[in-house]
This record gives C-alpha cells, structure tokens and sequence, in this order.
C-alpha cells in the first residue's frame, strides 16, 4: 500500500470477470500503482482471474466494502465475522494486500443517537475476530471513518484510532478520507495528526465527491500534514463515477457529481499527483 492508486467505482462496481478487465486495463492505462476493488459480493469474484489480471499488468491492489444490514456488526457480530472472514479470503485468493472501508458497519447505517457501548463492544468483538483472521492470511485490515450522514458508529481519524488501539493487532490500521474529513474534522490537517501512528492509507476525494481540485478541499493542508508526519502510505483518489441505486442511496448521492470520467481522469488526477510531488510525497 504505496504510491498512488485509484478506485475502481472510476470504471465499474460490479466486480465480474468483464468489469474487473475493464479497471484493471484502464487503471494501467493511466499507470496507477495499485487499484482498490470494491468487494461488494465476495463469494462471486471470480479470484483467479482478478490474480491473473493483476499479474499480467504489473498492479498492486486492495478491497474495500461496506457490510449489509445482515452483517452489521453493532447489531449481529457473529454475522459480521462471517461475512468479513469471506471477504479477506477472496481478498488473500486474489493476491490482494489489504481489506479496508467501513468494515465496522454498513454504509447509511445510523439509529438516530449516538453509539451505545454495547454497540461498539459488537463492533471491537468483530473486528478483532476479523483482524485476527486476516493477519493469518497476511491481509492487513483497515478502518475508514465516514461522516455522521453515513454512520454514527466511528465519524473522525480520533474514533478510528481509539477503536484501533482497543483491539490492539498490528496488522490493523487507519484509513482516512478527504471527503469525509471535510466534513468531520475540525481541519483536515487534525485527522491526519490524531491517526498518525496508524494511518497507512488515505482516499483523496473531493467535497462533492466529484473532480479533486474543483471542489472546497483544502489540498495544501492535507497534503502538508501528510508530509509533515512523514506518510508512506497509499494515496487512493476516489470519485464515484458509477453506482448502483442501493449504494447511491446509501451514500446520498442524487445527481452526477461529475461529467464523465474523462473529466475526473484528466482534470482531477494530474492535480493530485501534482500535489503529491510537490509535497514529496511520491
């Protein structure tokens, strides 16, 4: 998990055989370092071929998922352990490094109050199950914090951090996001500072999810704060291109957040890397 990356939401969200060829060529097209695979239907992927894919055109990747109602783990951990335990074996199968996101719970899932402690006793029971597994299989295990409109369960790279340190398995770390930090952190060079023992991964995304640089981000402070704790971790940009209507929703994204993915790839991805050397960052 270094250099710089893309998620794959850019070409697909559907992980099958057609639309895992169709990001990885594309992402090698524009000469990422690694991808990240939105591991939506684990026991579907078709491993061999994403391994193959990967191989073939020289790319590092990760996963990443939300969990289904089923699986939330502030209300069924057991559930939770399965379907993580599924998700980090396809994720080792394909040759992957790590199984990040909101794998402590769902995307769009909030009760209307602030967690309970024994929400977030399920949520530490599930992870440290999960992460225990991953470390077996060699697979590191983030956590992303997301904003209070997608979850009430962790929002800041301070809550991340404190659930981090509960579990206590060095092969799990903190994974923040620009979109997200723009709204939870009390500035966004703050985030990067609290989870800078932990912080292995970050998702560069606009205020609107849209076209990094045409949006209210402050490049210079994430970028600076990156720099000053000395990152060498991935840079993943993230802008959400093609949903399906149940993670759209989830999400709340109502209108297209950008042109097309000309617009995204040509605009937005050469001001990130221009951020990123400035800053010395690759």
């Amino acid at each position: 998990m270094e250099g710089f990356g893309v998620h794959t939401s850019m070409w697909t969200m559907d992980w099958s055989r057609e639309g895992a060829t169709r990001a990885v060529e594309a992402a090698a097209h524009y000469e990422m370092d690694f991808i990240e695979i939105a591991l939506l239907d684990a026991p579907n992927v078709d491993a061999a071929h994403t391994r193959t894919l990967l191989e073939k055109h020289g790319l590092r990747a990760l996963c990443s998922l939300g969990l289904p109602k089923a699986a939330w783990p502030s209300q069924d951990p057991e559930a939770a352990i399965v379907h993580l335990t599924q998700a980090i074996d396809k994720t080792a199968e394909m040759g992957c490094e790590a199984l990040t996101g909101v794998t402590y719970g769902g995307i769009g899932e909030r009760s209307g109050q602030p967690p309970t402690q024994a929400e977030l006793d399920n949520v530490a029971r599930a992870l440290e199950v999960a992460g225990r597994h991953a470390k077996t299989r060699g697979i590191l295990f983030g956590i992303e914090p997301v904003n209070r409109y997608e979850t009430h369960l962790i929002n800041t790279g301070a809550q991340g951090v404190e659930m981090i340190e509960r579990i206590g398995l060095d092969n799990m770390f903190l994974h923040l996001d620009t979109y997200h930090m723009n709204i939870e952190e009390k500035g966004a060079a703050n985030g990067v500072l609290a989870g800078r023992e932990h912080l292995r991964y970050i998702h560069l995304s606009e205020s609107d999810r849209g076209t990094p640089g045409w949006g209210t981000c402050d490049w210079d402070e994430i970028y600076a704060a990156l720099a000053a704790i000395g990152f060498t971790g991935g840079l993943a940009m993230e802008s959400f291109i093609n949903m399906p209507p149940e993670l759209a929703y989830g999400l709340s994204v109502w209108r297209p957040v950008a042109r097309d993915e000309a617009e995204v790839m040509d605009n937005g991805l050469p001001f990130l890397r221009g951020k990123a050397r400035q800053y010395g960052l690759i």
